[in-house]
């Protein structure tokens, strides 16, 4: 409807015409009104491809403005391949009504949205899902429970929770947690200005790195962009209260989704753990699925290739292209071989989990005789944290390890060198016996891959939170992996009391993270002889 048009009615005293009285005509139509349930009104884009009569809808659900220029090239994209796009405004943002509350609205707005577009006479009926990241969750909060189902799912670097990347081990993520928040109270601050060229800024902002060092955490959003920002509020007031996101954890219905989807991630992105366990959710439910796993993060690489993936799917599934169906379900790139492999489940067949167990260095055989490791860490001199998954691509990924395992603070054990390549595919555990000197603590354990020159770069970590006094028999679950270790390489595995800024500093007391301030230093203590062994659990191919 025309501005002219709005505002005829509104001098008429009529109320506000229903977007669908008149099809949008091909190009794009801007703002139209999608009612929710409890009054909120909800504005989409619909991009239309030239041509008439009713077609199916591509649905793209986002928080960061329907005019972001990612999204316009999205939209762009699929239109000229004769998708009619709808791009809405998530609650709360643009000039969407009702409040933003991360992750909370998303089933019942989208499910509301859903039911509204199929009853536009410009929709067939048949609809699908797109999008990246938040995008991706916004499609999980409607497919388990769409009647009838969507037509499809197109889900890059996502999954259907988040919260066990919010508290990865119990945990809190406080880079990415106040990295996001920071953009999302950036953007709220100018609301309207859909797809504000700054509103990227605080991802580079000296402030908000300035700002993971404040005490309480809990009101580091102050610091870093001068005012309360709602998730990184909730986020870390529920840190020890994981009760509170039920509503907005999505796994356990991933099973019942009927919707075919195709997903890409990557060994750098933080909801890598999630998005495998969604596919195998699906694949073990009989549901049509594939995933696509690259040598990247959270970042640009990811995106180009979510694009070519779900552009193909769509024409599988809206356009009769059938082409794109007949590759494998698993498709992965093995880091440090140049090599992608397909296989047609995940974990793939032929890998076998196997201990490397912590001794005097690393040994494939189970030690003997071996005195506890040890190590303090010290809440006020914080342990640092180099690459991993981050969502700041400048950040994230591999990185030179050497700085911070020449710290005292840690403790570090070294294999031989490799007689012959090792590929590790699949989910990596480890379980640690340890011992901390307060009862709190968090042990970081990270696996690196040392070259003949001694550079070290990690491969793969994980973190667990220790609430528990005594010697704790702690698992830990790791980030998966597929990398080769070459010929002459060794192995190496580092173990810390924490991570910063990647995660948030263990007081050492046991006070709630929010509003933590006094710390007390942590003493570890690492088992490893034969009555207490402690290994890493690693996915061994044998391709």
């Amino acid at each position: 409807m025309t501005v002219l048009g709005r505002l005829t009615d509104r001098i008429l005293g009529l109320p506000v015409a229903p977007a669908h009285d008149t099809p949008p005509p091909p190009g794009v139509a801007r703002d139209l009104r999608v009612p929710m349930p409890d009054g909120v009104t909800l504005l989409a884009d619909v991009h239309r491809p030239r041509g008439t009569g009713p077609l199916p809808a591509v649905l793209i659900r986002t928080p960061y403005g329907k005019g972001q220029a990612l999204v316009r090239l999205f939209a762009g994209v699929l239109v000229r391949r004769g998708f009619q796009v709808v791009v809405q405004d998530v609650r709360g943002v643009g000039g969407s009504g009702g409040e933003f509350r991360a992750f909370h609205d998303e089933r019942e707005d989208g499910l509301a949205t859903l039911a509204w577009l199929r009853a536009q006479p410009w929709c067939d009926g048949r609809v699908a899902t797109v999008g990246a990241s938040y995008l991706g969750f916004t499609q999980w909060a409607v497919a388990p429970y769409a009647d009838p189902p969507l037509e499809a799912m197109g889900l890059g670097i996502t999954a259907s929770e988040f919260v066990s990347s919010f508290y990865p081990g119990g945990a809190l993520a406080l880079h990415n947690t106040l990295v996001w928040s920071s953009l999302m109270g950036v953007r709220a601050g100018r609301r309207g200005e859909e797809g504000a060229r700054d509103g990227r800024r605080p991802l580079h902002d000296r402030r908000v790195r300035r700002a993971m060092r404040h005490l309480p955490v809990g009101e580091a959003d102050t610091a870093a962009i001068g005012r309360p920002e709602p998730f990184l509020r909730e986020v870390t007031a529920n840190a020890e209260r994981i009760a509170f996101w039920e509503a907005t954890d999505h796994s356990a219905q991933v099973a019942a989704t009927t919707a075919p989807a195709s997903m890409v991630t990557g060994w750098w992105d933080p909801f890598l753990r999630g998005q495998l366990r969604d596919f195998e959710a699906l694949q073990a439910a009989g549901r049509r699925a594939r995933i696509t796993i690259g040598p990247w993060g959270h970042d640009a690489k990811a995106l180009r290739a979510v694009l070519a993936d779900q552009v193909s799917w769509l024409d599988a599934h809206l356009g009769g292209d059938t082409a794109a169906l007949r590759r494998a379900p698993v498709r992965l790139h093995l880091q440090g071989s140049g090599r992608w492999l397909d296989f047609e489940s995940w974990p793939p067949p032929g890998t076998e989990p196997t201990p490397l167990h912590l001794s005097h260095g690393l040994t494939w055989d189970a030690p003997s005789g071996t005195e506890p490791v040890a190590f303090t860490y010290d809440p006020l001199d914080l342990t640092p944290g180099v690459g991993g998954p981050l969502l700041s691509p400048g950040r994230a990924g591999q990185r030179d390890n050497g700085r911070i395992e020449a710290r005292g603070d840690v403790a570090v054990l070294t294999g031989a060198p490799l007689d012959r390549p090792l590929d590790l595919i699949g989910p990596v555990s480890a379980t640690i016996h340890v011992r901390t000197s307060t009862g709190h603590g968090d042990l970081f354990v990270r696996l690196c891959d040392v070259d003949p020159r001694g550079v070290s770069r990690n491969v793969t970590d994980g973190i667990v939170r220790i609430s528990s006094p005594g010697l704790v028999r702690a698992e830990v679950e790791m980030h998966p992996t597929g990398y080769r270790f070459h010929r002459g390489h060794r192995l190496r595995v580092m173990l810390a009391g924490g991570a910063f800024p990647r995660f948030a500093r263990n007081h050492g007391t046991g006070e709630p993270a929010a509003r933590a301030v006094a710390s007390k230093r942590v003493r570890f203590e690492v088992h490893r002889d034969a009555g207490h062994p402690s290994s890493l659990l690693l996915p061994v191919w044998n391709g």
